[in-house]
């Protein structure tokens, strides 16, 4: 390969999370689907993961969604999201800051008002619905994936913290629920590291004693996040408001209270006859940040209760740069790179 290599990159959070889009300079994926292209990633070319999530590049709190061509032709644009733990199927801050950096980027043009568009995830294709005023995107809703109740009120002797009580949601990925004021956590940032603890000691524990299976997917893999659960108070009729955390990797407590945790929280709420169609939650974060879930609907499905949603939340842009991989710089592995950067190589 040449010596440099440069990625197009625009940054971005919802509350708080950082998602990094790349915008150019990767070659086109093998794969007639968007999921199809995020398993070629995953088995075969992991390397920009990788790259853009560790050192000198990045950091494991930070997300990576690569904007690919569509292979649905309803869909503006296809998106493959890599985190430090893989690749998720489907995240819902993943999902507004690639809607909004879709919008910034002129991929799909700002209409002012209220506007509709697709993007193909690896999961499948997601309604798109933005707020636009005055050219700035103001809010992104998008679907949720469909969650549900998998495990209800279950027990585990965790070491060092005793008997848990946890339930588990599928909402994209499989959440253990704990409702944080049995471990005495207010959800406030002073708590975060002890938070992280406590939930990798929970996580392990429930890895280790048992696995979970999608009713249609099948084995997804062993329990990765854990969602602390805040006392759910009605601000208003129809609208409710929970102070939140989610785990998903040792160390790691989201910055956001995530898409997908909020989503798991609609499930539980729904399972306990505590919510209704047309009802909303907000999560809101230890950074007082926030997004809103919508109970859209249920339906049975075999055993399960599953509860369709949409999850409101807005993305900030807050860097637009070019990544410069030196592939001289012993930090960087670029052979790692050779797949996607196959048309950079010298003759």
């Amino acid at each position: 390969m040449k010596p440099e290599l440069t990625i197009q990159l625009m940054d971005t959070h919802a509350g708080g999370d950082v998602s990094r889009i790349v915008t150019g300079g990767i070659d086109p994926l093998p794969g007639d689907t968007v999921r199809a292209q995020m398993e070629y990633l995953r088995d075969d070319a992991d390397g920009l993961r990788r790259l853009l999530l560790e050192e000198p590049y990045g950091i494991p709190e930070m997300s990576v969604d690569l904007l690919v061509p569509a292979t649905d032709p309803r869909a503006a644009a296809g998106y493959i999201i890599m985190e430090v733990m893989g690749y998720p199927i489907y995240s819902g801050s993943n999902t507004i800051c690639t809607a909004t950096a879709v919008l910034e980027a002129g991929i799909v043009p700002k209409r002012e008002g209220k506007q509709s568009f697709m993007l193909e995830s690896p999961a499948g294709l997601v309604q798109i619905e933005a707020t636009v005023r005055d050219g700035v995107v103001e809010a992104i809703t998008c679907e949720g994936l469909p969650s549900y109740i998998h495990s209800y009120r279950e027990s585990i002797d965790v070491p060092g913290l005793g008997t848990i009580t946890y339930s588990v949601a599928y909402s994209g990925g499989f959440y253990a629920l704990v409702d944080a004021r049995q471990l005495g956590f207010e959800l406030t940032l002073d708590e975060e590291r002890r938070l992280a603890q406590t939930a990798h000691a929970i996580v392990e524990a429930i890895q280790a004693e048992r696995g979970f299976s999608h009713y249609t997917l099948g084995d997804v893999g062993p329990l990765p996040f854990l969602h602390f659960m805040g006392p759910v108070e009605e601000v208003a009729e129809g609208f409710y408001r929970s102070r939140s955390a989610t785990y998903v990797h040792p160390g790691v407590i989201c910055r956001s209270t995530t898409g997908t945790g909020t989503s798991a929280r609609l499930a539980l709420m729904n399972y306990e006859g505590s919510i209704s169609p047309g009802d909303r939650l907000e999560t809101v974060s230890l950074r007082e940040t926030g997004f809103i879930g919508e109970f859209s609907d249920v339906q049975q499905e075999g055993d399960y209760q599953v509860v369709k949603n949409h999850i409101t939340g807005r993305g900030y842009v807050i860097a637009r740069s070019d990544i410069v991989v030196n592939c001289d710089d012993p930090m960087v592995e670029c052979d790692a790179l050779h797949h996607v950067l196959s048309s950079r190589r010298t003759e």
